[in-house]
C-alpha cells in the first residue's frame, strides 16, 4: 500500500507525505482518554536527499512499520510536492516544511531519519525545535562547507544529462553505467534515478526542475553547519557508507561535536547506503533505534 497525506508547508506550498505500510497498533495508555480511539505508535519522519523522493524510503518505512508510524515526505520541489517557480527553496523553508509535517500529521516527538540534504534539514529542525524530535539519524551528509567549485560541478553535471531519455532502461543504464560521476557500474544508482523520472511527450525527464535543485543546494554548500550540529540535544546516529561522500574522519568529528552522538558504518555502500544496501543499512541503525525505544 501507499497512502498519501497532504501537508501545507511554508508559504502555503503543498507537500505530499506517504505511508507505505499500516502502522502498528500501540497498547492503549489507561491515562489517555483517547487511547482506545486513537492508539499511537512512535512517529518517524523520513527525509530524502536532493533530487530524491519519498518512495526511495519505502523499504525502510515498511521495515519500521512493525514498531513505528513511519512517514516519508516529498520535500518541496521533489516527488509529488509543489514545484512552483514562486516558492522559496531556502534552508528555512525546508526546515519549516518538516516542522509542519510533524505537527500536522501528529508524529511528534518523532525520530527524524534523513539522507544527505534531508539529514541537514533534520538536524537543523532538531536544533530549532527539540520538543518535536526524540532521536535523529544522519545518513551521509557533511557538516563542512563544500564551496563554489562544488556548485559549479553540479551545474555542469546537470547539463551533461542526455535528456530526454528514450526509455527507463536508458535512464538506468546512463546513471548506473555511463554517467562519468559513477565511479563503477552500480545498478542501484540507475534504479534510484529511474524513480525520479516521468514520461513526457518527448521521452523521460526528471520530475524536478534542475534549476530548483541547484537553488536548493546553493543555500547550504557555501556554509559549514557545525554550530547547528552542536545544538542538537537528542540522541543522534551518524551513518556513512564506506564509499560515500562523508569521510570517516569528518563523520567521527560530527559525533564528537554532537552532545549525544553515535557512529555507524554500512559496508560495501556508497552515498545511497539506505537504498543500495538495505539489509546492511537496517543492521547499522537497528541498535540505535532499539535504544530509543528503551530495549
Amino acid at each position: 500500500m501507499a497512502r498519501r497525506m497532504d501537508v501545507t508547508g511554508a508559504g502555503g506550498v503543498r507537500l505530499a507525505a506517504w505511508e507505505f505500510a499500516d502502522p502498528p497498533k500501540a497498547d492503549p495508555d489507561p491515562a489517555d482518554d483517547r487511547a482506545e480511539a486513537e492508539p499511537r505508535a512512535p512517529g518517524v519522519l523520513l527525509l530524502h536527499g536532493l533530487m530524491g523522493r519519498a518512495s526511495h524510503w519505502a523499504p525502510t518505512a515498511r521495515w519500521l512499520a512493525a514498531r513505528y508510524r513511519a512517514v516519508a515526505l516529498d520535500q518541496r520541489g521533489h516527488g509529488q510536492s509543489g514545484k512552483s517557480a514562486q516558492a522559496a527553496f531556502t534552508r528555512e523553508a525546508y526546515v519549516e516544511d518538516a516542522e509542519a509535517a510533524l505537527e500536522q500529521l501528529g508524529l511528534a516527538p518523532a525520530v527524524l531519519i534523513g539522507h544527505a540534504m534531508g539529514a541537514l534539514t533534520a538536524w537543523q529542525l532538531a536544533a530549532k525545535r527539540p520538543d518535536l524530535v526524540r532521536g535523529l539519524i544522519i545518513c551521509d551528509m557533511r557538516a563542512s562547507a563544500l564551496g563554489a567549485a562544488s556548485q559549479r560541478e553540479w551545474a555542469d553535471w546537470f547539463h551533461s544529462w542526455p535528456v530526454p531519455f528514450a526509455t527507463l532502461a536508458d535512464v538506468r543504464k546512463w546513471f548506473g553505467e555511463d554517467d562519468p560521476w559513477a565511479e563503477r557500474p552500480n545498478p542501484a544508482r540507475g534504479a534510484f534515478y529511474a524513480e525520479v523520472m516521468h514520461e513526457s511527450a518527448d521521452g523521460w525527464r526528471p520530475v524536478f526542475e534542475p534549476e530548483q535543485m541547484l537553488s536548493s543546494r546553493e543555500t547550504w554548500v557555501y556554509d559549514a553547519h557545525w554550530e547547528e550540529l552542536a545544538q542538537v540535544r537528542c540522541p543522534t546516529l551518524v551513518v556513512r557508507g564506506l564509499d560515500g561522500e562523508l569521510g570517516r574522519a569528518e563523520a567521527q568529528e560530527m559525533v564528537r561535536v554532537l552532545p549525544r552522538g553515535e557512529y555507524a558504518e554500512v559496508a560495501d555502500a556508497g552515498h545511497l547506503a539506505h537504498y543500495d544496501r538495505p539489509v546492511a543499512w537496517r543492521a547499522a541503525v537497528s541498535p540505535f533505534l532499539d535504544s530509543l525505544l528503551g530495549e
